[in-house]
């Protein structure tokens, strides 16, 4: 099937604010979103306690960068997303909540230059798994790790993969059962769908061999249920 492309991706999203700017209606095919938002910001400020300087990747309606706000306030705060609508929701939200810097990139991460300025967190919330092939995973790892201050982290929540494909074909059966007590067999499909044409994710142990292979001197996975998982790196 062909993938959407980054404009389609960006399209959708700039027609769908309201509801990603509501955990409890833009994370309704999610499990655990809640969980994963909590155990990778307060991660994040157990690792880096002293941080000035968040990177939100993908960052939607700031929903994560909100959530980090209320561990570390008054940070500063870049925030990335393909879709202009979204940032500027994000960047209201976020305003509201911090006395610091707050900087809006409207772009891909794999294209934005940042000009020298790092990070001591990086969030990634259920965005990485719009990456495609291993050049396009092992690039933007690798361009993450490059943005972070020594001691800084990665916190990534997003969908997943298994590396068996008896088991994936087991955790997505679960999945689609979920969805199905969700919103019928109807809404399971809708799902099903939409991520067969935009998404490429990869496994949890696909994803912490890659942060190592790139730098990373340390990973942590928080928490995994079923397709969904909380991990990261620590440089």
């Amino acid at each position: 099937m062909h993938k959407s492309t980054t404009q389609e991706i960006k399209e959708r999203f700039d027609n769908d604010v309201e509801r990603f700017s509501n955990l409890d209606t833009g994370q309704v095919s999610t499990i655990d979103a809640e969980i994963s938002l909590e155990l990778i910001t307060e991660a994040a400020k157990s690792i880096f306690p002293n941080a000035q300087d968040i990177l939100d990747v993908g960052c939607g309606a700031g929903n994560y960068t909100l959530k980090m706000l209320t561990k570390l306030p008054n940070l500063n705060c870049t925030l990335v997303d393909l879709s202009e609508p979204m940032l500027t929701r994000a960047k209201e939200r976020v305003s509201a909540q911090t006395n610091g810097e707050i900087k809006s990139l409207q772009g891909d991460i794999r294209e934005i230059d940042f000009a020298g300025k790092t990070f001591d967190i990086i969030l990634a919330g259920a965005v990485l798994h719009h990456l495609r092939d291993d050049a396009d995973w092992e690039s933007t790892f690798k361009k993450l790790y490059e943005l972070l201050n020594e001691g800084g982290c990665l916190m990534i929540s997003d969908l997943v993969l298994q590396d068996s494909n008896a088991v994936n074909d087991f955790i997505w059966q679960k999945y689609g059962d979920y969805l199905e007590g969700v919103g019928g067999a109807d809404y399971r499909q809708k799902v099903f769908d939409y991520i067969e044409k935009e998404d490429s994710p990869r496994s949890v142990n696909y994803q912490l061999d890659l942060m190592k292979k790139v730098g990373f001197r340390k990973t942590e996975i928080l928490h995994k249920n079923l397709c969904f998982a909380a991990f990261g790196g620590v440089k």
